[in-house]
């Protein structure tokens, strides 16, 4: 087993402790049997739909405007309460706290301050979520008027909804305010689509978005058609996870659990993907997009590393595709060091694009100038940053304070991702293909695993193990 199988393992035995050995995880034996079936199903929908986000996300030529949004990373989820009238077993929070606004740790009492956080960050997409948006509907109605009014067609804005409170009253306030997608979860109401189609012809574009639940796959499939003849404009499945808060609902049904970055559901994913293919089968015309897990924790985090780290980042460090601020180095005897630097200097390179330290033995430069440099008699390594944005100072990282306006400001802290890994002699051609030419390498080792998944957005769906 290799070495990132053993990590998550370990991370999802932590997570879980006493409760992990009373999982149902995936043997070995189902393991294959899993992957050979999906993969079935892969090579059907391969030639029919168009698969994005380097191949974690489908069926991506039907999104609408604000899953494309989403899947460029430039989108902000704005969670206006933290309290639902419903009870999901799938529901990954608690759910039971009116909250102020929040986003990213950030909490956000005047509509004004998350406006300036909005220019600020260059967003070009905002989803209000919840908990439930309409317990709380005078404050969601404040936030969606105050974004609209400075942005307008600049922000496209959704809102998710269990539906249950949805008046048409209330849809046309949205509309009027500027909304242009809500976004239904209708496995909150038992697959009843009333409130949806309250929406249809009075919110520009309605969609239902459901996790796969393996036991309603037969009701499903016949809520496909009537979704499509009441006007539904897109449906979005996700696949379930498996939380703390959501433990004792969900361990109690009879899954199948996959490791992963978090935990999640064989089934799941099997029941979306199989939905996608029924759909396409029987010619019913409604947009399904599956968003599995690993899309969204994998796409969503790296865009808001990559979002924090344009903040931060020295002039001469460089941001990999998985968002992390990348410090090539040069470390030699002071007469070396020193010489590389005059030489740099002598031929014009921008200043910006290196770095010699106080001591004169250590030289940081940017991946443009990796042609540049003379790797004789000195060691080269290579260090990962991480960039967070975080409400106030910590004092435990280096920091950049961020005014948004003249009474509100946020902080970037850039945290260590890891320790500095040296590059070997006989190893550079390789780590030179990684950095300059975007290609994986196949190593097998810890440390090259490491820098590519420092690197890289990984490809695909979940892994099954």
């Amino acid at each position: 087993m290799d070495g990132d199988r053993i990590r998550l393992i370990e991370c999802n035995r932590r997570e879980y402790a006493e409760k992990y050995d009373s999982l149902k995880w995936l043997s070995e034996n189902e393991a294959r049997n899993a992957s050979e079936l999906r993969k079935e199903i892969l090579s059907y929908l391969e030639t029919r739909v168009r698969f994005g986000s380097k191949h974690s996300k489908s069926d991506c030529s039907k999104l609408s405007h604000g899953c494309e949004i989403c899947g460029q990373g430039d989108w902000s989820c704005l969670f206006i309460n933290g309290k639902c009238n419903c009870r999901c077993f799938y529901c990954p929070a608690e759910q039971n706290e009116i909250d102020l606004p929040t986003t990213n740790g950030l909490k956000f009492a005047k509509p004004n301050d998350y406006i300036d956080y909005i220019d600020k960050f260059g967003f070009r997409g905002v989803s209000i979520s919840g908990g439930e948006p309409l317990l709380t509907f005078d404050k969601t109605l404040t936030f969606v008027s105050a974004v609209k009014r400075k942005f307008g067609d600049k922000i496209y804005l959704w809102l998710y909804t269990n539906g249950t409170l949805a008046r048409k009253d209330m849809l046309s306030k949205l509309r009027d305010a500027g909304l242009d997608e809500i976004r239904f979860d209708i496995g909150a109401t038992k697959y009843n689509l009333k409130k949806a189609e309250t929406a249809v012809g009075v919110i520009k574009n309605v969609t239902v978005e459901i996790p796969a639940v393996p036991e309603d796959y037969e009701q499903m499939k016949l809520k496909l058609s009537e979704m499509r003849d009441i006007g539904i404009n897109y449906l979005n499945l996700h696949q379930l996870r498996l939380t703390p808060h959501n433990y004792r609902n969900i361990a109690k049904r009879n899954y199948t659990f996959l490791h992963g970055e978090k935990v999640t559901v064989l089934e799941s994913e099997l029941t979306a993907l199989n939905l996608l293919k029924y759909s396409l089968e029987n010619n019913i015309g409604l947009p399904v997009n599956y968003c599995s897990f690993v899309y969204k924790n994998r796409f969503q985090n790296a865009a808001s590393r990559r979002r924090n780290a344009a903040f931060i980042k020295k002039s001469f460090e460089d941001i990999t595709e998985n968002g992390y601020i990348r410090s090539l180095c040069l470390t030699g005897k002071t007469e070396d060091i020193v010489r590389q630097a005059d030489d740099l200097r002598k031929r014009g390179f921008k200043q910006e694009l290196w770095s010699l330290n106080s001591s004169e033995n250590r030289l940081f430069f940017s991946e443009s100038l990796w042609k540049s440099m003379s790797l004789n008699n000195v060691k080269l390594s290579v260090g990962y940053a991480e960039a967070k944005i975080l409400p106030a100072v910590s004092y435990r990282n280096f920091f950049r304070e961020i005014n948004l306006n003249k009474t509100r400001k946020v902080v970037i802290e850039k945290m260590k991702a890891g320790d500095e890994i040296n590059i070997a002699e006989n190893e550079i051609s390789l780590f030179e293909h990684l950095v300059l030419n975007k290609e994986t390498v196949s190593h097998g080792d810890e440390k090259w695993d490491s820098i590519q998944n420092f690197e890289f957005i990984r490809e695909g769906f979940q892994e099954y193990f």
